[in-house]
């Protein structure tokens, strides 16, 4: 077979030239030299760069993709595999404390979004009053008294009632349903506790903060454990039905 110039090696892997001069660069992509100086390559190298593509689909950097590549010259699929297993594992647990703070993060623009929606309109100028940027203020506990007076958790306070009816209720249940299929269900005090994979945390979280805003007498408690997310649902007594109802396994 005729060596490629870098010409033909890009049009044949659709990896531009300037990045093929990278690679090789960086050791990752070797070239050997006319006597004019110009780059050719063989065939392997369109294997190689299918290799280093699908190495930095999974996040890998270069530097660990270099050191992979050597493993894979030596020919043992079974030496890739090892070497590659512990490699892809640390990018999915990086991938999965991104998508816990993102989880977090999104529950708190939900919650800076109805607070904002909460409050008055006002006609004067905007001062601190205002509270744009502050958390709304814990509501105390009826009967607290005293210097250690403690504070009341808005959802043992809130009125057990959903602003959903109809469709709309129906529709939030499905996506319920869909988001904690198949989850295991354990009793914990005044509520339940879902295990679900730990990649539903984003959609989980959104739920959850959507969910609060029409029935605020549900309070949600995210725990991402390595593979799996914990999500525990709570709600004073008289709402334990409409919990049980919600989170029951679908039908």
């Amino acid at each position: 077979m005729t060596p490629m110039r870098i010409s033909r090696l890009a049009e044949r892997s659709g990896v531009p030239a300037t990045t093929l001069r990278f690679y090789e660069d960086k050791g990752l992509l070797p070239a050997d030299r006319t006597p004019a100086g110009y780059r050719v390559y063989g065939e392997d190298a369109l294997a190689r760069l299918s290799f280093i593509d699908a190495a930095k689909h999974l996040g890998l950097p270069l530097e660990e993709i270099g050191e992979l590549l050597r493993v894979w010259e030596a020919g043992a699929c079974r030496d890739v595999k090892a070497d590659l297993r512990p490699r892809v594992a640390a990018r999915l647990a990086e991938a999965e404390a991104r998508t816990a703070e993102l989880a977090a993060f999104t529950a708190s623009l939900h919650g800076a979004l109805a607070h904002l929606d909460a409050l008055p309109d006002r006609a004067g100028r905007c001062d601190p009053e205002c509270g744009f940027l502050s958390p709304p203020p814990p509501t105390p506990t009826p009967g607290a008294g005293g210097s250690g007076r403690q504070e009341a958790e808005r959802w043992r306070v809130a009125p057990v009632a959903c602003s959903l009816t109809g469709e709309d209720a129906h529709e939030r249940a499905a996506r319920w349903h869909e988001a904690v299929d198949g989850a295991t269900r354990t009793e914990v005090p005044e509520g339940l506790r879902l295990t679900v994979p730990a990649d539903r945390a984003v959609r989980v979280a959104g739920l959850a903060a959507a969910e609060q805003r029409c029935c605020p007498f549900f309070d949600f408690r995210l725990h991402l454990d390595g593979p799996v997310l914990h999500l525990e649902v709570r709600a004073p007594a008289e709402g334990r039905a409409l919990l049980t109802d919600l989170f029951a396994p679908a039908p």
